[in-house]
């Protein structure tokens, strides 16, 4: 893999509040983001059709997608063309006791060359969606007091191993936010990509941690140290789901573009957070802190 060539920063020039500012803000925005979807939602993230139960079609139709909303009793939460396939759309509804793809059949005109207007019909009970949703957060919930007791049994200190769970927190609260933004809904999938951020953060905290306080040498050259590996990791990670997520929607792959997005931006704060936040703790430890 090709090494990125990493700037040597003046950490000198700034303090340690300075250095924490600007990730604690953005976590701070974050939260309050997360907050405004419990509002608007009942939960932090809206739910998608895997944990909040519903129905999902494939339809292929001449009609538009007015007449498509028009076509069923039931309004639809959702309605996107494919756009790797013509006049094809994926209508979502929310849990309901009507036969949406039997109203479909009765209400919309096929496509050229089809028999048939749904040609895939995926139903999810409220109730086994609550049990995923129960189980997924607990998964994420497993996952994060691993990491969190895995620091602790590395490292041994308070202040290091705190760093890496403020860290992991904040890197997993951000891309959550921008899913809220973005409009993304919690999913099986998009579960699999908060999990998957929980272990790069991990690793790059753990890495900065260990070239610090285990490597011979000046704390701001071990950190530089660190960067030239952390940041050419994460840097090629950031393009290649940037790449995969631009890829996907053009193919109209919704799912792999939401998991793509989700990383890269999950990437994106632990850069920050690592660099700014994890380094500004790790500086009060060696030069103010218990480890004086």
């Amino acid at each position: 893999m090709r090494t990125v060539e990493v700037p040597e920063i003046d950490y000198t020039r700034y303090t340690n509040r300075q250095l924490a500012a600007v990730p604690l803000a953005v976590l701070a925005f974050a939260l309050l983001i997360l907050a405004g979807g419990y509002v608007v939602y009942g939960t932090p993230v809206a739910m998608g059709m895997d944990f909040a139960g519903g129905t999902e079609l494939t339809i292929e139709t001449t009609n538009s997608e007015s007449e498509i909303a028009a076509a069923f009793s039931q309004e639809p939460e959702s309605i996107q063309a494919v756009q790797a396939a013509e006049n094809q759309y994926l209508v979502q509804f929310p849990p309901t006791e009507a036969d949406m793809a039997e109203e479909a059949e009765a209400n919309l005109a096929p496509a050229e060359g089809n028999d048939d207007v749904v040609q895939l019909n995926a139903e999810t009970s409220a109730s086994f969606g609550a049990a995923a949703q129960q189980t997924a957060l607990l998964g994420i919930g497993a996952a994060f007091v691993g990491m969190s007791l895995l620091a602790f049994i590395l490292f041994r200190t308070f202040v290091p191993s705190v760093a890496i769970v403020l860290s992991a927190f904040s890197d997993l609260v951000i891309p959550l936010a921008f899913m809220n933004i973005a409009n993304i809904p919690l999913s099986l999938g998009t579960v699999a990509g908060l999990l998957l951020i929980i272990g790069y953060s991990v690793d790059s905290d753990i890495l900065l941690n260990n070239h610090i306080l285990r490597r011979g040498g000046d704390f701001y050259e071990s950190t530089h140290r660190a960067m030239q590996t952390g940041v050419t990791m994460t840097v090629t990670s950031m393009a290649a789901m940037l790449v995969m997520a631009i890829s996907a929607w053009l193919f109209g792959v919704e799912l792999l573009m939401s998991i793509g997005l989700i990383l890269f931006v999950g990437l994106a704060a632990d850069l920050m957070n690592t660099y700014l936040l994890n380094l500004s703790l790790l500086r009060w430890y060696k030069f103010e802190g218990v480890a004086r």
